[in-house]
């Protein structure tokens, strides 16, 4: 588990949560003043289910009885939903690649942002925001449960950065299967990663059967910049798989070549995804084009699904 200390830098900081906070209600009050519908969770309507007690829990929603069965360790809560509530659940890429990059800047450092953005843009509609998760694989799965408030999504950025208050979710079945296990009710998903995995299309086809249910669509990364690296006066390069552990000697053009082919795939991506009807927004190295971008789709898509 990564912890502050062993952190050399935060992939992003609370002064740039508030930058998006701000840029966030400047947009979507633009777009959105009067027409919005309040949403809100509270203490009433219909029981969602039980699930263990975490820090920021209002203890008259401790279920006493239940917590008596495990001796009060934990303590168990009772989770209550309104009908009207609309939940987002960021869905992100914590496989090992995502923390590599080039000048100090790492792929997992634009998915952060693009959870913050999501998660802020939730809190403007007064939506539960959670995440949920994934590895390199799709063997381990893990996240945080959604609720309410700017707290919130900085407890899924240190969940998503750090690894505290994660969850370990079991998988069941298919990667399809265990996204909706563990998302509850009709749900906004973005899927945030670079997609650069061994079966990318398999992986759409996944999310295309969970998009038959819940929203789905792709925040994609644009992670070239992290393979555009100087140039070198070595025929050989060794490179290391850092998801698998093995060596790879590759030459010196293909070395030179692996940004390009990184774009490449990930148009691919791109268009695969567009086939089978999931729609797709790219975030790169520009902060505030990725934010404005990213949180305009949203509230547009959010505000279609009010009126729809």
């Amino acid at each position: 588990m990564r912890t502050r200390e062993t952190e050399v830098a935060p992939l992003i900081n609370l002064a740039e949560i508030t930058e998006i906070e701000l840029l966030i209600l400047k947009r979507m009050r633009e777009m959105t003043i009067g027409e919005h519908q309040s949403r809100s969770q509270g203490s009433g309507f219909n029981l969602v289910g039980l699930r263990e007690w975490q820090a920021g829990d209002r203890f008259s929603s401790i279920d006493w009885a239940q917590s008596s069965l495990t001796n009060f360790s934990p303590l168990v809560v009772r989770e209550f939903e309104q009908q009207s509530t609309a939940t987002v659940v960021a869905i992100a890429d914590l496989s090992l690649s995502t923390r590599c990059g080039i000048d100090g800047i790492t792929i997992a450092a634009a998915a952060a942002r693009a959870i913050a953005t999501i998660g802020m843009s939730a809190v403007f509609f007064q939506d539960p925001f959670g995440l949920l998760t994934f590895d390199g694989d799709f063997q381990q799965f893990a996240g945080v449960r959604p609720r309410t408030g700017k707290s919130q999504v900085v407890h899924c950025l240190d969940a998503y950065q750090y690894g505290q208050g994660l969850l370990e979710v079991k998988r069941a079945g298919s990667i399809s299967a265990t996204m909706a296990g563990y998302v509850r009710s009709r749900s906004l998903l973005p899927v945030i990663s670079d997609f650069l995995f061994d079966n990318p299309r398999g992986l759409l086809q996944e999310l295309s059967l969970l998009n038959a249910t819940h929203d789905v669509f792709l925040v994609l990364v644009d992670s070239a910049f992290a393979f555009d690296l100087p140039p070198v006066s070595a025929w050989w390069i060794e490179a290391l798989d850092v998801e698998t552990g093995r060596a790879r000697t590759i030459s010196r053009r293909a070395f030179s070549q692996m940004a390009a082919r990184v774009r490449e795939w990930q148009a691919d991506v791109r268009r695969a995804a567009k086939d089978i009807g999931l729609d797709v927004v790219q975030v790169g190295l520009d902060p505030t084009q990725s934010d404005i971008a990213l949180s305009e789709f949203v509230a547009e898509r959010r505000l279609r699904k009010i009126y729809a």
